[in-house]
């Protein structure tokens, strides 16, 4: 029997520390959500690889989510009260802490594989939340 890899199956960690492993499928955001009581206390551990920068920022309004990078190269960006920072992701077996509340996204340097540690409850996802003056001051 082969071992399920994070890439195919992702973990739900509940409120009382309970391990469920389920395959991804397209639908698996909108599972968790009814699945898991909108995703209230939960985190999820899961793996994804990107090959381009990617394509939305997002936010977690209750936890921290912590990234683990596998393989390759990436700048992280993060946005919070008005002020944007870098973190620049390129050390295979570094981490970042991207702090609640906090906007993010990443730009892709070399093809990469990353392991998130994800508080769902409320995720956001969107386009740049910096106001379109520092977005041009910044480019």
């Amino acid at each position: 029997m082969s071992q399920p890899k994070l890439a195919s199956n992702f973990i739900v960690l509940d409120s009382n520390q309970t391990a469920t492993e389920l395959p991804v499928t397209d639908r698996i955001y909108e599972e968790l959500d009814a699945n898991f009581g909108q995703f209230k206390a939960c985190l999820l551990v899961s793996e994804y690889t990107f090959s381009t920068d990617w394509v939305s920022w997002e936010m977690h309004p209750n936890g921290d989510e912590t990234l683990y990078l596998i393989s390759g190269k990436a700048t992280l960006l993060l946005y919070s009260k008005g002020v944007e920072s870098r973190i620049e992701f390129n050390s295979p077996g570094s981490f970042a802490i991207i702090p609640k509340g906090t906007w993010h996204t990443a730009l892709v340097e070399t093809h990469c594989t990353i392991l998130f540690i994800t508080p769902g409850e409320g995720t956001i996802n969107g386009s740049d939340p910096r106001p379109a003056e520092d977005y041009m001051a910044n480019s």
